[in-house]
């Protein structure tokens, strides 16, 4: 039976930070909604239960008695956990961008309702999606892959105390792209009601300047931007995450 000597222990702490850097930044997990202390559990937890199939080769790369070396090696391994859990949550800060315009445009945008996966208040209808994205996230599993996905990183980016932000740039770049086409695609009839209603409102209001057409046309504009959530909502929701599955399984 072997011992766990202090090099096993520092192997941990090194897979600890790869997790937990992107347990920091991941969709759901990482809402204030949630405890800290959950939040840390589970890091460590998942940490320890990955630690025996990588400690073998993380072993060989640690600095030893070098702390300059050992400080550069856990950076590094923090921005990897980082970069991964941003790459996952820039869908769902794009979805919220996207969940704020179809509040305004529906004319909801006064309602205010608490965040879900930040700090700042958003409109209860936006509230409302992030809530139900959240909720499919983990209905549909796709946390699991994540986790997938930062174990896997392993043989992609190996633990060598260097991160390539270079290469780390050019992906975000190109994940904000796909989300921000996701989201504007799924909220695009949305874009097109408000122009079609707002324009539609404008003309009136310049042939009939003496009524506020703006005010008596506001309540109708509500009841059109719910009718057109109630016959879109489920698809909307179907293709967001189908949207993210696609793109997790092929990243």
């Amino acid at each position: 039976m072997t011992g766990i000597g202090s090099e096993s222990v520092l192997a941990a702490f090194v897979i600890f930070c790869r997790i937990g850097g992107c347990l920091m930044l991941m969709a759901g997990l990482s809402s204030q909604r949630i405890p800290m202390q959950i939040r840390l559990f589970l890091a460590v937890g998942i940490s320890l239960a990955i630690a025996p199939m990588l400690i073998a080769t993380i072993t060989p790369v640690l600095p030893g008695n070098d702390p300059a070396g050992l400080l550069r090696l856990i950076g590094s391994e923090l921005a990897v956990g980082v970069f991964i859990g941003l790459m996952a949550r820039l869908f769902f800060l794009a979805l919220e961008a996207a969940a704020n315009a179809i509040a305004m445009v529906a004319g909801y945008g006064s309602l205010i309702s608490s965040p879900i996966d930040g700090t700042e208040p958003m409109p209860a209808m936006a509230s409302m999606i992030m809530m139900t994205a959240t909720l499919l996230l983990f209905v549909t599993d796709q946390h699991i892959e994540i986790l997938r996905a930062v174990m896997n990183s392993y043989s992609v980016l190996p633990v060598s105390g260097r991160f390539d932000s270079q290469s780390a740039l050019v992906q975000i770049t190109d994940t904000l792209g796909v989300a921000f086409m996701l989201a504007l695609r799924i909220a695009s009839p949305f874009i097109i009601y408000g122009i079609v209603i707002n324009l539609a409102t404008g003309i009136l209001n310049k042939l009939v300047p003496s009524i506020p057409v703006y005010f008596i046309a506001m309540p109708f504009v509500i009841l059109g931007g719910l009718f057109l959530w109630y016959f879109t909502s489920s698809e909307f929701m179907r293709v967001f995450i189908r949207g993210f599955t696609v793109w997790l399984a092929n990243a």
